[in-house]
């Protein structure tokens, strides 16, 4: 009987290897599939090098130079599957029909390549996860469904989830639009002034032996030094980047970063708010899933994206293993707020943890929304003040010369 060696992902998110005997590759996977194992690679040990049987369910060369998909593709090809199985079309048929559907080039092949895997005996999951392009929030969601039979029912709680991220970044990044684009107007108007304008006056000045005031000289002189030693400036400015992402995707960097952000008067309130949102909303849809608890907390510590709060999931993980309440260890690590905590204790005692976790998702996005357009709003006439500001320092250094210009032919 051959021998196959595979490499994959246990439940609890651990990556595994190990060898396996079975009468041929499918009964392989299927051995292996059993004890709970997600595989990446099986490989039959016996095989020659030419005629090596190997199954890879990792990212096949030609996706790694795919674009990123879109949160709201995978959005809408979710709920189109979700309806779909609700309707009682088989698994295969309906991920055939969701290809014939999906647009964007890249999904419609990843999804292609996941309906030929269920279609050799994979499970939905198992593709997903070989494809390279689903979280593990997804895939750990889509397991739960083809576990408790209710696959439609996730898939659509899924769809909902991935549908308000998408509508969250849309309200901000709408609302940052015209502060952003007031500034480029600003950095474009000093531009031209001073690499036009200015230098023009200077040479006119100069030319009738006049002195330049002290405004024109300050804005050429920076003029000059960025035109001198602008490759300088630079390599200063991409090797300052480059050392600070370094040093951020180390663990003690990631933290320090998180630490200093949270610690903002106002960008850090609003950090921890979105951070919080994301792990109450992702944690609520794994345990609604059918995920166990301690999992749940595994891949939703992820999402928030903050280390410091990150560290305070994984403790109170650790905490729950020991036979802890939730509500516990969160407030002994000082990341969340009282409202949060009760919210907390009153679902684990009403057995609503649930429903209170997205009551805190809610009102967390809606107080992320509100402040960020109330900053919006204090935005912009700060940078009006800004943009008044620096256009009347190139004035009166472009005016003043013009004066002195006037006064020397008068």
């Amino acid at each position: 009987m051959p021998t196959y060696s595979y490499k994959g992902v246990s439940n609890a998110g651990k990556t595994v290897k190990g060898n396996v005997s079975a009468e041929n590759i499918k009964a392989a996977r299927t051995r292996v599939r059993s004890d709970g194992v997600i595989l990446t690679d099986l490989i039959e040990n016996d095989a020659s090098n030419d005629a090596q049987k190997k199954e890879s369910f990792g990212p096949s060369f030609e996706f790694e130079f795919l674009s990123r998909i879109p949160a709201t593709e995978r959005s809408i090809a979710t709920r189109q599957l979700a309806t779909l199985i609700s309707s009682g079309i088989p698994l295969v048929e309906s991920l055939s029909a969701l290809v014939e559907q999906i647009e964007h080039r890249g999904l419609k092949n990843v999804i292609s390549q996941v309906r030929d895997r269920v279609n050799e005996g994979a499970s939905l999951a198992e593709a997903l996860s070989a494809s390279g392009k689903f979280d593990t929030l997804y895939i750990s969601m889509v397991r739960a469904g083809e576990a408790s039979g209710a696959l439609d029912t996730v898939l659509a709680r899924m769809a909902d989830y991935l549908e308000d991220q998408v509508r969250l970044s849309g309200k901000v990044t709408s609302i940052l639009v015209y502060p952003a684009s007031m500034l480029a107007f600003t950095l474009l108007v000093v531009a031209l002034l001073v690499t036009v304008v200015l230098p023009q006056i200077n040479d006119l000045l100069l030319s009738l032996g006049g002195e330049l005031p002290f405004f024109t000289r300050v804005i050429i002189s920076g003029s000059d030094f960025i035109s001198a030693w602008w490759w300088l400036i630079l390599i200063g400015i991409i090797a300052l980047l480059v050392s600070f992402r370094a040093y951020k995707k180390t663990e003690q960097g990631r933290i320090a970063v998180d630490r200093f952000i949270l610690k903002l008067p106002i960008i850090g309130r609003v950090s921890r708010t979105i951070a919080i949102a994301r792990f109450s909303r992702t944690f609520s849809s794994l345990l609604s899933g059918g995920v166990s608890i301690i999992q749940a907390l595994d891949i939703s510590r992820h999402v928030a994206r903050n280390a410091v709060i990150e560290e305070a999931v994984e403790n109170a993980r650790t905490s729950v293993l020991e036979g802890a309440s939730l509500a516990q260890p969160l407030r002994a690590s000082g990341q969340f707020p009282p409202m949060v905590l009760t919210m907390v204790e009153v679902g684990e005692r009403a057995g609503e943890l649930e429903s209170m976790l997205v009551k805190v998702a809610e009102t967390y996005d809606e107080q992320v929304e509100t402040t960020i357009t109330k900053l919006t709003s204090l935005m912009e006439p700060l940078l009006i003040l800004i943009m008044v500001g620096i256009v009347l320092f190139i004035i009166m250094a472009t005016l003043m010369p013009l004066m002195s210009v006037t006064n020397s032919l008068g």
